[in-house]
C-alpha cells in the first residue's frame, strides 16, 4: 500500500504538466484547484474567524488564478511549468516528507520556519534612496558560495523547506568562487527561488538562462511609472525594467513586480491605471507591496506612507484582491493573509540572514545577536539561527499577538508588524535583549528620541483609524459573499 501511494505521489507532478498545457482542461483545474482551497481554509479550518479565512482562500485563489492565466497567454514556458509543477506540487505539497520534524518541534516547540531570505551579497548598480541595505557599486560584503549553499541544504533537510528568497544588494552582481545566483538554482534543483531586482541587469541572454534553470521568479523593483520609478532609482531605469520584462515574456519566465509604498507614490502604486499596465500589457504574475521603512541610508519618518494612505490602500487592495482578482498583497496591510507577522523563524515564516552572516529577525529589522558564520565554525548548524533571546522575543510577541488563535481573540492584523506598527514593544525588546545594530543608521534610530515619538505616534493614529475596520470587517463568523 505504502509503494502505491508512493507512486502516485510521484505521478501526480507528471500528469498535472500535461493537464496544465491544455487550454480547456487547465481551466477546469485551476477550478477545482479553487474549490479545494475553498473547503480546506474557510470550511475545514478552526483558526481565526471566517472572515478572516475567507480573505486566505481569496489571495490564494488569486495565486492560482494568476498563474492560470500566464499560462494561457503563453507567458511561461514548457520547461519553466514543468519545474514549477514538479518543486510547489511534487516537493511541497504531495511528495513524501524527507524529513521528520519531530526532533525541531521537540526543542522548539513548533513547526519549522518555511523559508530563509538570504541576501548574498551588498554590491548594486544603483544608488537608491532609502534603501534598507545601504547598497551601492563598491560594497564589497558578501557570503561565500559555500556558505550560501550550505544554508539552503540545511533548510531543506532539516526543515523540510523547498522555498528560498533571494534579496540583496543586487543579486545579479553577486559572484562567489565562479558562482552565482543561477549556479546556486542548478545546484539545488529542488528549491523554488523568488528573487528580488532591480532589473536591469536581466537582458536576452540572462532570461534565457532563467528559463533554462527553471526555478527562479525575478521580482522586479518599481516604484510606478517613469517619473517615480526613475527619481528613486535613476535616470533611465525604468526603461530598463521594460526591457527585462520583455526579455522574461520572450523567455518563459515568470515575474513579478515589488513596490516600497511611500508617501509619495502610494496612491499610484495600487491604482487601476498601475495593475491594469504591469499585470495585464506586461505579464506581471504576482506583485509584492512594501511599505517604506524609515532605516537604512537616508532613513526617513517624512518618507513613511501617512495612516490615512494606509487606510487608502487597504480599501484599494481590497478592491485589486475581490475585483480584480490579482495576487498583489501588502506585506504591511496584508497581515490577515499571512497569519500576521513573519519574522524571526515563525512556524511558515522566515528568517534573515545578510551579506555579513548577521541573522535578524526579517529584512527590515536591523538588529542582531547571532552570525551564521561563528555557527558554522563552531560546528552549529541551520537551527541555531533560531536560538537568541532576540529572535525567541519576536516570536512569543507574535503568539501573544493572536498568531494560531482560535475563533476572534486575534488582535489587529491590519497593524501585524512588530517594528512598524508596535514600535513601543519593539524598543522595549532591544532594550532588553541589547543586540548589535547591523549599520550606523540603526545605532542611530535606537538613541533617537525624535524616531521613537514619531513612530509611536503613527502607530496610535493607526489604531484608531483601523480597530473599528477590524472589528467590521475580519472578525466575527458571518458569511461572507463569494
Amino acid at each position: 500500500m505504502h509503494n502505491a501511494i508512493y507512486r502516485f505521489r510521484k505521478a501526480v507532478p507528471f500528469y498535472l504538466n500535461l493537464i496544465l498545457g491544455k487550454g480547456i482542461i487547465r481551466k477546469y483545474a485551476a477550478y477545482l484547484a479553487d474549490r479545494f482551497i475553498y473547503k480546506v481554509i474557510v470550511e475545514k479550518d478552526k483558526l481565526y474567524t471566517r472572515n478572516i479565512r475567507y480573505e486566505r482562500y481569496r489571495i490564494l485563489s488569486n495565486l492560482v488564478g494568476t498563474v492560470e492565466r500566464a499560462l494561457t497567454n503563453k507567458n511561461i514556458s514548457t520547461g519553466v511549468r514543468k519545474k514549477i509543477i514538479d518543486v510547489f506540487v511534487g516537493n511541497v505539497f504531495l511528495a513524501s516528507k524527507k524529513v521528520t520534524k519531530e526532533e525541531f518541534i521537540k526543542e522548539f516547540k513548533q513547526e519549522p520556519p518555511g523559508f530563509v531570505t538570504i541576501s548574498p551579497g551588498k554590491k548594486c548598480n544603483l544608488k537608491c534612496r532609502g534603501c534598507y541595505a545601504g547598497s551601492d557599486s563598491i560594497a564589497s560584503a558578501k557570503l561565500d558560495y559555500q556558505k550560501v549553499d550550505r544554508i539552503i541544504s540545511e533548510k531543506t533537510s532539516l526543515w523540510n523547506s523547498f522555498f528560498t528568497v533571494i534579496s540583496g544588494g543586487e543579486p545579479l552582481m553577486w559572484y562567489s568562487n565562479g558562482k552565482g545566483i543561477l549556479d546556486l538554482c542548478r545546484d539545488h534543483p529542488d528549491n523554488y527561488f523568488l528573487m528580488y531586482t532591480n532589473g536591469t541587469l536581466i537582458n536576452m541572454n540572462m532570461a534565457n538562462r532563467m528559463a533554462e534553470a527553471g526555478n527562479i521568479s525575478p521580482a522586479i523593483s518599481v516604484e510606478g511609472f517613469k517619473a517615480e520609478t526613475d527619481e528613486r532609482r535613476g535616470e533611465g531605469v525604468y526603461e530598463k525594467v521594460l526591457d527585462a520584462m520583455a526579455n522574461l515574456r520572450e523567455a518563459g519566465v515568470p515575474f513579478g513586480v515589488s513596490v516600497t509604498a511611500t508617501r509619495d507614490n502610494a496612491d499610484k502604486i495600487i491604482s487601476d491605471e498601475f495593475v491594469d499596465f504591469y499585470f495585464g500589457k506586461h505579464g506581471a504574475v504576482y506583485g509584492w507591496i512594501f511599505q517604506y521603512m524609515p532605516i537604512g541610508r537616508y532613513q526617513s519618518l517624512d518618507l513613511m506612507i501617512t495612516p490615512e494612505q494606509r487606510v487608502r490602500l487597504l480599501k484599494q487592495e481590497k478592491h485589486i484582491l475581490h475585483d480584480k482578482k490579482i495576487f498583489f498583497p501588502d506585506f504591511w496591510n496584508g497581515g490577515v493573509y499571512s497569519e500576521g507577522c513573519l519574522a524571526g523563524g515563525r512556524s511558515g515564516g522566515t528568517i534573515y540572514i545578510e551579506w555579513n552572516g548577521k541573522v535578524t529577525h526579517c529584512v527590515f529589522y536591523p538588529y542582531s545577536k547571532i552570525n551564521k558564520k561563528d555557527i558554522f565554525e563552531k560546528g552549529g548548524n541551520l537551527n541555531g539561527t533560531l536560538r537568541s533571546d532576540l529572535i525567541n522575543g519576536i516570536r512569543s510577541w507574535q503568539y501573544d499577538y493572536g498568531f494560531k488563535i482560535n475563533g476572534d481573540a486575534v488582535k489587529n492584523l491590519i497593524m501585524p508588524c512588530g517594528i512598524r506598527d508596535h514600535y513601543e514593544f519593539t524598543r522595549r525588546h532591544l532594550e532588553a535583549a541589547k543586540p548589535v545594530p547591523i549599520d550606523e543608521e540603526a545605532a542611530e534610530a535606537v538613541n533617537d528620541l525624535l524616531y521613537y515619538r514619531g513612530l509611536v505616534e503613527n502607530n496610535n493614529i493607526l489604531y484608531s483609524l483601523t480597530e473599528k475596520i477590524w472589528n467590521d470587517e475580519f472578525k466575527g463568523n458571518r458569511k461572507v459573499k463569494q
